[in-house]
This record gives structure tokens, sequence and C-alpha cells, in this order.
């Protein structure tokens, strides 16, 4: 038996995503972007209302960061999805969360966060906040990496956003192996 909700926006697991720009004047700004993710190949989708600083920001520079939310920063990526940008000019001094400019693209890294794709602006659709961007870059903090060079989940402790029961919510242990168990039914 299944038990009905209607239409919510409930999806299991959502990503903790913070975007980052810079304002006309190149000060860093940033926000937790309700829902997103991989939108096609090397592209994310985020959904940015236009009423958003980040919306204006990145319009302009035609660039912004995506970093993932992670265990030792809930309150920091809480925080700039609380406070807004237009109404708190001191948003990231007060977030305590420091950047520096990325290589790539013309927005900024949040140096806290130890994962972020840097992206080009693709399309932004004002009636509906829709925000694609070009994936130029991922970069991930070495403290993340494991032997191999590689990111490695149980370090990084990303976070997703549990829409029904407003929490985060760490991700868990392996269950299986992708493009691996399948096989045991060919």
């Amino acid at each position: 038996m299944r038990k009905n909700f209607g239409a919510q926006t409930w999806l299991y697991p959502m990503p903790v995503l913070i975007v980052g720009t810079y304002d006309e004047n190149g000060s860093p700004d940033a926000m937790n972007a309700a829902w997103g993710g991989i939108h096609d190949t090397n592209q994310i989708g985020v959904c940015i209302d236009p009423s958003h600083k980040t919306a204006k920001n990145l319009l302009a520079k035609k660039a912004f960061t995506v970093s993932i939310g992670d265990a030792a920063h809930v309150v920091e990526c809480d925080f700039v999805g609380l406070v807004s940008g237009n109404k708190e000019p001191d948003k990231m001094a007060k977030s305590g969360l420091h950047t520096h400019k990325s290589e790539f693209v013309d927005a900024p890294m949040i140096d806290e966060l130890p994962m972020t794709l840097e992206c080009r602006l693709v399309s932004y659709d004002p009636a509906t906040g829709c925000t694609v961007g070009e994936i130029v870059n991922v970069s991930a903090d070495e403290r993340i990496l494991d032997a191999d060079g590689k990111i490695d989940p149980k370090k990084f402790e990303p976070i997703t956003f549990d829409p029904v029961h407003h929490l985060y919510r760490k991700l868990g242990p392996v269950v299986g192996t992708a493009f691996q168990d399948g096989k045991k039914l060919i």
C-alpha cells in the first residue's frame, strides 16, 4: 500500500548547492540553491529566483561556482540560504566563509567548502529561474582525497537536504557497485 502526497518538491537525495558569484564591484556573494543537479553532460542546472542577488550577478558576469555543502559547514550553508545579499551587504563576512577567485571563471571559490564546480553561464530563464551552467572545472581540496587522488565521500561528508522534514543529512554507507551489480540479472 502506498500513501499519496500530491505534487511536492520532494526528491532524495537533494544536494546542498552553494552558488557563488561576484557583483558588479567584485564583491563575493553566495546563496544556498534549493534545487539543482546535473543537467546534461558537463552541465549543471540550478533554480535561482530572479529576485536573488545571485541572479543579477551571474547575468552580469556570465559565470558562477557551485560548491557542495558538507557536514562541517552546515551552519554556514544554511545561513547563506536564510540571509539575502540584497538586504545584508556583509553577508559573506557574517557567514564566516572566505573566498578566492576561480582560475577558470569570474566567480568566487569558497575556501571552506572542499568541492566546487566552476561554471560558465549557458542560459537563464527569468520566468522560471532555471539556470544552466557549463562545468569548465571541478576542483577538490586535497583533504578530501583518497590515496588514489579521488574524492573520498567519507572524508568529504557531503550533505543532502531532506525536503520532507527540513533537515540536512549526511550520505550513508556503500550499498552496491554501479554498472556491476545489475549484471547479476543479465
